[in-house]
């Protein structure tokens, strides 16, 4: 974010640098010196206004120590000054100040998401931080088509449409897009692919797209389809299923079989969907619920997201920075945060009364589209459900203290590291060949207790040309899911990974995309692992994510470890795969192409004749006297060899 955006017309900020405060540093000049950072302070309030605005205090290098808002400037940031009656906590940031940066608002609601907006660029040492800053996946169904496509969406809400979400995680709006694909029979291929198709994809043929893109149905009928999948996802999921009953009933009465017997499996779709859910939300349309547990020095605020009276995922938080802050205290700072990026919904439903709660609702108002209500519900449905986010805060601090320094904590990291959610299955691809012979691609699977070994796979290449490596990854791609696709379309039988993990780079990263969308899977989280910029020397690794970001991890990181592993068990797998198919080559012999021949009857001729030149050369009655060889087996192998 710019200077400028955080920064508009209307608001002045004002930077107060250090200057006579280092006269007062004693000692070596060095260390933090509380009398010092007091002084500075002291020199910053005294010109400070009677109103709102933000407030950065840095220390000697510039660096943000804190981020805070107040009402009344001079007033808040007096505070500081009066030492003794401040925390250890911030009488350590005080020791460190040595500078400070002011920005005046038009009110304290606006000064409260300048403070979210600051704490989000800078994330400051002494401010309660919300540790995952991945954005939240939404639902978009798209406008700018004839065939509206229904697809995954994150980040900036640019592209025209309709958005749902948010979703708590990439697994839950996969699986609701899987089920709204089955209901609606939806594209969810895009623009490109659509345009240049001839006959249907695989996705028609297990019936989760009507296949427009080569008019298996009328822009008209697609369009009903469309307005059923807005009153679904808006909340009108009853009045959607009882509409495709009475045209299931219509189409029996018709003796129109076929077209009842898809109807009927739209309907269970539509049940699955609700089954699905994890929380009973009925009564209740569009709301955040937030419940927070604090155990041993440690805070974890369990989030459930409800719209349209359904259960869109529940996902846990565990802020840092929180030592000797109030659970309230945390809990607002970290709803600030969160919905800085996020939509808020009209209502939110806390376990707690929070200190400022009316201030964050007037805050939240424009972004919300209206008034917006935060409370803490003391009986009825709404209770309910708000007791449920505790079990589940305090069910999920609990395990988060089990798994520290644990094989599950780096398996954790790992997941939060390429943008998971909970991953059960990591499938890890590789090639193998030498100068394009005996070319094959392997994959060896992992999950959170190891190597799943009895679920390996090899593929012989039959198609990619020689030396061609990313022809070879489309091709194993192409395979492997075109085949789980047939298998297992529902997803329910664990046959589907959490992440594909491609050993290479950029290059591998776009055959792998290009073979999964053009059959129709588009709902895999990809991550191609490379050497660093040193080719590996230095043990760096640079991860290639789908949209061309790129990342790494420090050297010694356990995480890097971790995914190096399962990295070099594939290399261990397909390089041990092609040395048995060269070997097999190796030995193999004309004598295997004869049909009829087995190991027995070959090494019989072998050892009569001694080569298998010499028994080509043989003549039938040769042949005849050979050791366990039959009048009709030689005359089999005379006559492949002299037609």
């Amino acid at each position: 974010m710019s200077e400028d955006a955080l920064n508009p017309p209307d608001r002045e900020e004002t930077r107060f640098h250090e200057d006579r405060a280092t006269s007062l540093i004693r000692g070596d000049g060095e260390r933090p010196d509380l009398e010092t950072g007091v002084a500075a302070i002291r020199e910053v309030q005294a010109t400070l206004p009677l109103r709102p605005g933000v407030y950065r205090m840095q220390d000697a290098r510039g660096d943000v120590l804190y981020v805070g808002k107040a009402r009344a400037l001079k007033n808040r940031v007096a505070n500081y000054t009066q030492v003794d009656r401040l925390p250890l906590r911030l009488q350590r940031m005080v020791a460190q100040t040595r500078s400070m940066t002011i920005v005046t608002t038009n009110s304290e609601a606006e000064a409260l998401l300048l403070e979210a907006q600051l704490i989000k660029r800078f994330r400051p040492p002494y401010n309660v931080l919300l540790r995952d800053d991945k954005s939240f996946p939404f639902i978009l169904l798209r406008s700018d088509h004839d065939f509206p496509r229904i697809m995954k969406h994150r980040g900036a809400r640019r592209a025209e449409g309709n958005y749902y979400g948010p979703f708590a995680s990439a697994g839950s709006v996969n699986t609701t897009i899987n089920a709204l694909q089955k209901l609606f029979l939806l594209r969810s291929c895009t623009d490109s692919f659509f345009s240049r198709r001839d006959r249907p994809c695989l996705l028609y043929q297990i019936k989760r797209c009507s296949a427009p893109c080569v008019e298996r149905i009328s822009a008209k009928d697609y369009g009903d389809l469309v307005r059923q999948a807005k009153d679904f996802l808006g909340g009108k999921s009853n009045a959607v299923q009882r509409e495709i009953e009475a045209q299931m009933s219509e189409a029996a009465e018709a003796l129109d079989f076929e077209r009842a017997a898809m109807l009927r499996d739209r309907l269970r779709a539509a049940t699955f969907i609700q089954g699905s859910q994890a929380i009973n939300a009925e009564g209740v349309p569009n709301a955040d619920i937030f419940a927070i547990a604090q155990k041993a020095g440690q805070m974890g605020i369990q989030a459930f997201f409800i719209r349209g009276g359904q259960n869109w995922g529940h996902r846990a938080f565990f802020p840092s920075r929180t030592e000797g802050l109030d659970e309230a205290e945390v809990l607002q700072s970290f709803l600030a945060q969160f919905y800085e990026e996020v939509p808020p919904p009209r209502v939110i439903l806390l376990d707690r009364a929070l200190p400022e709660s009316e201030l964050l609702a007037e805050a939240l108002k424009d972004a919300a589209g209206g008034k917006v209500e935060i409370s803490a519900p003391q009986r009825g449905e709404r209770k309910r459900l708000v007791e449920q986010a505790t079990r589940n805060a305090v069910e999920a601090l609990d395990r988060r203290m089990a798994e520290s320094g644990s094989k599950a904590k780096v398996w954790r990291e790992m997941a939060e590291f390429l943008e998971l959610d909970d991953p059960q299955r990591i499938e890890v691809y590789d090639n193998s060949h030498i100068q394009g012979a005996h070319a094959l691609g392997a994959m060896i699977v992992a999950g959170p207790e190891g190597f799943i070994k009895g679920q390996y796979r090899k593929w012989n290449i039959r198609e990619a040309q020689t030396n061609d490596d990313f022809g070879m990854m489309r091709e194993v791609m192409m395979r492997r899911f075109s085949r789980a696709a047939e298998e297992d379309p529902d997803r329910d039988k664990g046959l589907w990974p959490d992440l594909v993990l491609i050993d290479g780079g950029k290059g591998q990263m776009s055959a792998v995309k290009a073979a999964l969308e053009e059959i129709g899977v588009e709902d895999v989280n990809l991550v191609a692992i490379a050497k660093g910029p040193h080719h590996g020397r230095d043990g760096r690794e640079v991860f290639h994510f789908p949209d061309g970001r790129e990342k790494m991890l420090p050297v010694n990181s356990p995480v890097l470890f971790h995914l190096q592993r399962m990295r070099d068990e594939v290399h261990r797998f397909v390089i041990g795969a092609h040395r048995d198919k060269r070997s097999r080559a190796i030995t193999a012999s004309p004598l295997d192409e004869i049909p009829g021949i087995g190991p027995a009857r070959k090494r019989a001729l072998l050892l009569h004749f001694g080569t298998a030149s010499r028994v080509r050369a043989a003549a039938l009655e040769d042949l005849m006297r050979a050791p366990g060889v039959s009048e009709a087996v030689a005359r089999t192998v005379f006559d492949y060899y002299h037609p």
